[in-house]
């Protein structure tokens, strides 16, 4: 007997409106005090009346279109009624019959994974009201923050597609590339902006591979994971959690609800699962019916490139690797800018005279070339440079046509990878071109012929006994070599050119101890 896991989600997405979904208030963080971003409405006064936030209506439009759905000519909200502290009116104003959009699907790359590529298909999309938040102290004492109550949340389900965690995750993370993409939510996990709740049961398989009992079996649902990498172990942990009961002969017989326990990682208990009826869901009275039909035809073509297609197109574009384009691209804003260091590259190389116009030619002939010193100088160089200060490219004083010509300049082997740092932190920090840097502070590569050749002779000369051993067959202190050549030149030589001297210069060197 084995078991396979059978894994669905609930992921909410934190809108980032200039306002709540039902009233006027401002949606603002966490640093502010507590309930002083409250009014009547969301704190569920009598005799206050909900207005939809039409830019909420939009963007969940959006997303569905995103994932594609198809999008509801006709959509209501419902009050979902529980009682807890966290909400004010006693219901919560979500949808639950007709969702603003539904039956879509997300396809995925898992390379590492039994399934490289699958297809997740959407349930529906649809809008809600968030809660307030709760606090609780050592003491016992509990507290709540309506500040976050009545924030538009849109909140997404997916089928029970996926067979393991990491799948999960995987999902999650270009769930979140795609709300950046859209500029609906930043979607940060460890700030509330995206959340996941995970429903997850196992399956029983014989030797043969028949399923033996239940198609689906009763769920947990799994809570408080505020992280991808807590999704991930959460799910790992309920796997060998239930596949224990299973092996136990006490599989789960009811629908529950659990929590992640960071600390502890583990799940805990929380409650019985309510089954939709429990919610006592109906038509929300103060908000009339949506007509969608007209607003979703104005919103398509507003639908921007997505991030599975850029990534193909920087690919088969620009000559990135698979993994470099997914790097960029997990960052909308350090794609687009790759995308213009490209576009200046084009210019730069044209406007070198060794090439007479034919930049075209050098672009094809070294197109994977460049397309890796761009991406390595973006994402390791510039990257851990933007990492370190704390900012984002878009703080960062290095405009693409400079970066551009950074790269031409490393390109033409008129700079080196040593002093290419060192003018790149300048760049980072006056914002000024690298030809200039490169200039000022005699940073270029020599590439004189006799110079050299002259530090060549010098270097082999005052090393007979190594130059010996190279020709002995001591290969290796041929990076030797060169390590003394570029130390002699302050790291200006032009690596080729000595390379191919020192070859010569060692050949001519005698192979006996005994001269």
């Amino acid at each position: 007997m084995h078991f396979e896991p059978i894994i669905g989600l609930e992921i909410h997405i934190q809108l980032k409106t200039q306002s709540k979904m039902f009233c006027s208030c401002p949606v603002q963080g966490n640093a502010i005090l507590p309930n002083s971003n409250v009014c009547p409405i969301c704190l569920g006064h009598p005799g206050t009346l909900p207005v939809p936030n039409e830019q909420a209506i939009r963007w969940g439009i959006l997303m569905g279109m995103a994932l594609g759905c198809r999008i509801a000519s006709y959509s209501k909200f419902d009050r979902k009624h529980y009682f807890y502290p966290d909400l004010p009116k006693g219901y919560q104003i979500s949808q639950y019959d007709m969702p603003i959009a539904a039956e879509g699907s997300m396809e995925i790359d898992v390379p590492e994974g039994p399934r490289p590529h699958l297809k997740i298909d959407i349930t529906r999309a649809h809008l809600e009201e968030d809660a307030a938040k709760s606090f609780h102290d050592a003491s016992g004492k509990s507290y709540v923050d309506f500040n976050r109550a009545g924030t538009p949340l849109l909140e997404i389900v997916t089928e029970p597609d996926f067979r393991t965690p990491h799948e999960a995750k995987i999902f999650l993370q270009e769930l979140r590339l795609m709300a950046r993409t859209l500029g609906i939510s930043d979607a940060d996990m460890e700030k509330g902006q995206l959340r996941c709740d995970a429903n997850i049961s196992l399956r029983q398989f014989d030797e043969e591979g028949n399923i033996v009992g239940a198609f689906l079996n009763p769920k947990t649902e799994v809570k408080n994971m505020n992280s991808f990498r807590a999704v991930e172990r959460a799910l790992e942990h309920e796997i060998r959690r239930q596949t224990d009961l299973w092996e136990k002969g006490t599989p789960p017989s009811l629908s529950s609800t659990r929590g992640w326990n960071d600390v502890t990682q583990s799940t805990e208990p929380q409650r019985t699962k309510e089954q939709a009826e429990d919610y006592r869901y109906f038509p929300e009275p103060d908000i009339p019916p949506m007509e969608l039909t007209e607003l979703a035809d104005a919103i398509r073509g507003t639908l921007p490139e997505l991030p599975a297609a850029k990534r193909m197109r920087l690919v088969s574009e620009y000559g990135l690797t698979a993994g470099d384009a997914r790097i960029l691209c997990e960052e909308p804003v350090l794609a687009n800018y790759a995308e213009h260091v490209f576009s200046e590259l084009h210019a730069w190389i044209q406007s070198l005279p060794e090439f007479d116009g034919a930049e075209e030619t050098v672009l094809e002939r070294e197109h994977k070339k460049v397309a890796k010193l761009v991406s390595g100088w973006l994402i390791s160089k510039l990257g851990g440079i933007l990492k370190e200060r704390g900012i984002g490219i878009r703080d960062a004083k290095i405009d693409p046509e400079n970066f551009a010509e950074f790269i031409t300049l490393l390109a033409t082997g008129k700079l080196s990878t040593q002093n290419g740092l060192a003018i790149l932190t300048e760049m980072f920090g006056t914002g000024r071109d690298p030809s200039h840097i490169m200039e000022e502070k005699h940073l270029g590569l020599v590439s004189d012929e006799g110079i050299i050749a002259e530090v060549v002779s010098r270097v082999v000369e005052q090393h007979q006994t190594e130059a010996t051993r190279y020709k002995n067959g001591e290969k290796q202190l041929l990076a030797f070599f060169i390590g003394l050549i570029m130390k002699e030149t302050g790291g200006k030589a032009d690596p080729g050119m000595a390379r191919n001297m020192l070859l010569v210069e060692l050949e001519k060197t005698s192979s006996s101890f005994f001269l």
